[in-house]
Formats: structure tokens, C-alpha cells, sequence
């Protein structure tokens, strides 16, 4: 499996942070959020470059990501809180 980009991933979090998971709303806001720069300056450019493609064609590539980031953000939360 290919590692994801530390921003790419950040990225990702900012966006379910600010709107949750829910599909297509996330979609949106991330696009959203990408055409505004409001995450350290990202734009859709920059983070195509990342390898976290917004374009509808790459749109199962986008959906496995974050999937898998936001399984990894449960899993270390999971892990924080056993060791409390």
C-alpha cells in the first residue's frame, strides 16, 4: 500500500474535523476548503502534487484515503486510551 503524505493525511483530518464523515458533504467541504487555502495554503494543485487527488475520476482513491486515515486516527486513539 502507498504511504500517504503527512500534509495530504492533515488534510484529511482538518476536513472531518470541520464537516465528519458524512458523504458528500465531506466531498465538498474538502474541495471547499482546498479553493479557499485554508489549510496551511493548500490548494487543489498542491495537493494533487501530494497525491490526495480532488478530481471526481480519481474519486475511489479519495474515499479509500480516508478511509484509511480516519481508521488510523481510531486505532491511535484507542491506543491512548488503553495506556491511560
Amino acid at each position: 500500500m502507498e504511504v500517504l503524505n503527512p500534509l495530504a493525511r492533515d488534510f484529511i483530518l482538518f476536513c472531518v474535523r470541520r464537516h465528519g464523515r458524512e458523504w458528500p458533504g465531506l466531498y465538498d467541504e474538502m474541495c471547499w476548503v482546498a479553493g479557499r487555502r485554508l489549510f496551511k495554503g493548500l490548494g487543489h494543485a498542491e495537493l494533487r502534487k501530494l497525491g490526495l487527488s480532488l478530481s471526481l475520476t480519481n474519486i475511489e482513491d479519495m474515499i479509500r484515503m480516508i478511509d484509511i486515515v480516519t481508521a488510523q486516527k481510531v486505532d491511535n486513539a484507542e491506543a491512548i486510551d488503553s495506556t491511560s
